[in-house]
């Protein structure tokens, strides 16, 4: 019976690079809280806002607002999003990933500011990495691959040589435009949407194993 990682089962990899919200923690309800409540204070249609997962705040405003209301509704979406962590949880097989490659062979990519990364990171109580990229160590976010190409660069291996486990298809599309190998999980985007746009797809993260061999990283079927 074929692998249901495909290509990954065995490959060794310098490290595994993670996308957060939708990855590694659960957020989507207090993501879609803030949004929800951010457009009816800003007369968007909540329709537009679909598509925009795993986007960062200020693409998402320059895509819906025009230039002169950017910096009065980013500041709004940033407040609405660091005063509700409530709710905010570790995915299953998240700690146990990060547990078996720690310290020096994983990394998070988000597109969330530095400050709100760090708070739902306390809220979950997940335990990060030591490379952690969010939006402001970049100028362009996902889909752009600057992201990725950053914390591979942080954790000093080439990109070619990471494995990048995303959720949503913009970072699946950052993680190839730098070159890396991905692996999605079906926590927020519908499986039919990631076939075909990662290299395998699993239900979550606690459907795989990664151990550490003197090859570097190999993730296995749990």
């Amino acid at each position: 019976m074929p692998s249901p990682l495909g290509p990954l089962d065995g490959r060794p990899f310098a490290a595994v690079v993670f996308d957060m919200d939708g990855t590694l923690i659960d957020s989507t309800a207090v993501v879609v809280r803030s949004w929800i409540r951010w457009a009816q204070e800003h007369d968007v249609d909540p329709r537009r806002l679909q598509g925009f997962h795993g986007v960062p705040a200020a693409a998402i405003v320059a895509e819906l607002l025009p230039g002169s209301r950017h910096d009065d509704a980013l500041r709004r979406i940033t407040e609405l999003e660091l005063a509700d962590t409530d709710g905010i949880e570790v995915l299953p097989g998240a700690a146990e990933a990060l547990a078996a490659l720690a310290p020096a062979h994983s990394a998070i990519a988000t597109s969330c500011t530095a400050p709100l990364a760090a708070a739902r990171i306390e809220a979950s109580g997940l335990q990060a990495p030591e490379v952690l990229v969010t939006a402001d160590d970049v100028e362009r976010g996902k889909p752009h691959p600057d992201p990725f190409l950053l914390a591979t660069r942080r954790l000093g291996v080439d990109p070619a040589q990471c494995l990048v486990v995303e959720d949503a298809p913009g970072g699946l599309a950052a993680a190839r435009a730098a070159g890396c190998a991905t692996l999605a999980v079906v926590t927020t985007t519908p499986r039919e949407e990631l076939v075909g746009a990662a290299d395998a797809v699993v239900t979550d993260l606690s459907h795989v194993v990664f151990s550490r061999t003197g090859g570097g990283v190999l993730v296995s079927p749990a």
